[in-house]
């Protein structure tokens, strides 16, 4: 990926790290300071899936890691950014799900960690009111990605196989595009999809056909 924005003419530099090590969170923001001089926008990426029943869980240290991965790579990396941020009026892009906003099933310990992304974010916004800063929260719908095959199972091991239909869902670059556009306008809150926009609502309204709508998504693929 640095190969490919060199080639474009710009500057790249990969650092490999640990989202859920928050020694590497902190480092991974000084170095990228230390390369570039300063920080215009974070954008929070990183993520892991999980694809089991709660009651087909037989390593419960499953839920552990999305929490660490999905959550707290998160709140650690933007603790390190915030001074940076502020010196520029920047932007602050976490990408989050669908399953923040509403339950899944076979996704217990994920909407969990993306529900808490929406709590700190959304708190963090009321807090930084008058920095500049603002705070972005980016919900796709199913994107094809990597993310499917190495989302964890019952036994705390990637699946190795997508169980999702790819064919009928999002790609990594029109989500990127829509995550971009958001970015640009400083959106509070963007759902990358009409069945998450419509979805929403009617969950004030009838929050069980959403449960039902939720689980037919899972059980065909997406």
């Amino acid at each position: 990926m640095a190969a490919g924005c060199r080639a474009l003419g710009t500057e790249a530099v990969a650092l490999p790290g640990d989202v859920s090590d928050p020694d590497s969170c902190r480092e991974s923001v000084a170095r990228t300071v230390g390369a570039f001089g300063g920080l215009d926008l974070l954008l929070l990426n990183a993520g892991q899936d999980m694809w089991a029943r709660l009651d087909e869980l037989r390593d419960p240290s499953v839920l552990e890691r999305l929490m660490r991965v999905n959550y707290l790579g998160a709140a650690w990396t933007a603790l390190h950014a915030l001074p940076h941020l502020k010196a520029t009026r920047g932007r602050l892009v976490v990408v989050s799900s669908l399953a923040g906003l509403t339950g899944v099933p076979t996704r217990t310990g994920y909407a969990a960690s993306k529900h808490a992304l929406h709590g700190f974010f959304d708190s963090l916004r009321i807090e930084l009111a008058g920095t500049g800063v603002s705070v972005t929260l980016v919900c796709p719908d199913f994107v094809l990605s990597e993310i499917h095959r190495r989302a964890l199972g019952p036994d705390g091991r990637p699946l190795g196989t997508s169980p999702m239909d790819e064919a009928r869902i999002m790609s990594a670059r029109d989500c990127a595009r829509l995550v971009l556009a958001a970015a640009r306008r400083r959106r509070r809150l963007a759902l990358l999809s009409a069945r998450g926009r419509v979805g929403r609502w009617v969950r004030m309204v009838a929050p069980g056909l959403i449960d039902r709508i939720a689980a037919r998504a899972v059980a065909r693929g997406r």
